[in-house]
């Protein structure tokens, strides 16, 4: 593992080969990289970046994995959006930003890499505040979505305000508790909105400090009683960053995971830097 598990948030990346936007706003964008080799088409990846829903942290942060699967044969988009502490962030913008982009970016990235994007709903790749972004779009627009693979996702926002993840983070993006804002609570938060249509696969370390695994474990559940059939992947030794660092130990679980939501289609080379 990362003997600063942080590090992969600074550490630097090749630059995007193109850059869309999918609405007016400068954060209404996304990077886009190319497929390496002359592979088939594949169903975009849309990297969520995450960083509860803050300004502070943007989609710079997901170069390395972005990188790292485009280097592994597929386009990737790596979305950005409104966030809070910024004008336009929070409810309901920010939600609605990654919504619309998501809807967008399969045509848009066809434009940009012509023959190497599938005619298909994006697989969506959503870290921390990333993940719960991409399971609100499957829940919400499930025709736009491929797949999800949610790693280590604030899946459940009214358990994530009781816990208080990272000072305030989901009143900050909702305008307050969920006695105080039940309605938005109802709309955006996944823990309201199961079972799932969308396949679905959640990877949490079991030493997340930031992102307590009792919360994948609970909305899982949650959706399988409901008729869901989401699957939770736990890592043992794993923590928060290492889900999205390619030199990580946990790196070939996220690669195998994501060959899963490809079903039929060509999967990934299983191969990978840590291998």
């Amino acid at each position: 593992m990362l003997s600063d598990p942080r590090e992969v948030l600074t550490r630097p990346s090749p630059p995007p080969d193109a850059t869309v936007a999918y609405g007016d706003h400068p954060d209404q964008c996304a990077d886009l990289r190319r497929p390496a080799g002359d592979g088939p088409p594949r169903p975009l990846v849309v990297v969520v970046h995450g960083g509860f829903w803050r300004a502070e942290y943007d989609r710079t942060h997901t170069g390395p994995m972005a990188a790292a699967l485009a280097a592994l044969g597929h386009p990737v988009a790596q979305i950005e959006y409104r966030r809070t502490g910024q004008p336009g962030g929070g409810w309901p913008h920010t939600l609605a930003d990654v919504r619309a982009g998501i809807a967008a970016l399969p045509e848009l990235a066809a434009a940009a890499l012509p023959g190497r994007v599938a005619p298909a709903p994006p697989i969506l790749v959503g870290h921390s505040a990333g993940g719960h972004l991409a399971l609100y779009v499957a829940a919400k627009a499930p025709e736009t979505v491929g797949g999800v693979l949610a790693l280590a996702p604030v899946a459940d926002l009214a358990q994530a305000y009781r816990l208080d993840l990272d000072g305030g983070a989901v009143a900050a993006l909702l305008g307050g508790g969920p006695e105080e804002v039940p309605d938005r609570y109802a709309e955006a938060d996944p823990s309201s909105l199961v079972p799932f249509r969308t396949r679905t696969v959640v990877i949490h370390g079991q030493a997340d400090l930031q992102v307590p695994v009792a919360i994948s474990r609970s909305w899982v559940a949650a959706d399988r009683a409901a008729g869901g059939s989401a699957t939770l992947v736990e890592l043992p030794e794993c923590e928060h960053f290492g889900l999205i660092a390619p030199d990580s130990t946990a790196w070939p679980l996220v690669i195998e995971a994501l060959r899963s939501l490809h079903g039929d289609l060509q999967g990934i080379d299983a191969a990978s830097p840590s291998r």
